[in-house]
């Protein structure tokens, strides 16, 4: 039996694909729309005369999820072949509007009383960083966020943090409480020996200058560690 040749797709069909699948995004609100095809809508707008379902799909298998291919860094979208500046631009701003989005829903109201709005926010900041970040969210009398910062950058496995920098920073802004946030590339959210000794250690500080540390987070790929409810703190 002769093996079916598939040709490509005119640019007559590819259109009305392109028309299917934008009243289908519409008509559902996106539930249920999967991955690949989500991301050929975004690419619609950055490659408008294209068939690109193989590009979006060629995405997804590369990265591994639509969340892994928006996260991933310019440099690493344009090593796949058919991105373009373009192409890469328009997904680091979809990256970029949804963390705006989690930042402002975390920034109206008290942070203790939207303790998931602040999962999901730290959790799309820094699950898929590649190297360990060390961020302090400092909070004001209300529990509403002053500023949120990137203290220190390290390795793939390791930050290194001082406390004298912590309380300095945190007497700067006027900070009365923090929450600690670092994220493991690993993908394993388990706190180590050197995590629980750091921490104890900036809380000990903080406590001089009267400045609460109402959790420690560690985020990955795979969830979240807190240590107030592991009572660690």
């Amino acid at each position: 039996m002769q093996e079916k040749v598939l040709l490509p797709k005119t640019p007559k069909e590819h259109l009305g694909h392109r028309d299917r699948l934008r009243a289908r995004f519409l008509e559902t609100e996106g539930q249920g729309i999967p991955d690949y095809e989500l991301l050929e809508i975004l690419l619609f707008s950055a490659i408008p005369r294209r068939d690109v379902k193989p590009l979006a799909k060629k995405l997804i298998s590369h990265f591994g999820s639509f969340a892994n291919v928006v996260s991933a860094t310019t440099s690493a979208l344009k090593e796949v072949k058919g991105v373009s500046d373009n192409t890469a631009t328009l997904l680091k701003a979809v990256y970029v509007s949804g963390h705006r989005l989690l930042r402002e829903e975390v920034e109206e109201s008290p942070i203790l009383a939207s303790w998931q709005s602040l999962i999901d926010y730290c959790h799309a900041s820094m699950a898929h960083e590649p190297i360990e970040q060390f961020r302090i969210l400092f909070l004001n009398r209300k529990n509403k966020l002053l500023r949120d910062e990137i203290q220190q950058k390290g390795t793939v496995d390791h930050t290194p943090v001082y406390p004298r920098e912590v309380v300095k920073r945190a007497l700067e802004i006027g900070a009365t409480a923090v929450i600690l946030v670092h994220n493991h590339p690993s993908g394993d959210p388990s706190p180590s020996n050197g995590d629980i000794e750091m921490t104890q250690e900036i809380v000990k500080a903080l406590k001089t200058v009267d400045v609460v540390v109402h959790d420690h987070l560690i985020i990955s790929k795979s969830g979240h560690t807190s240590f107030k409810a592991m009572h660690l703190l």
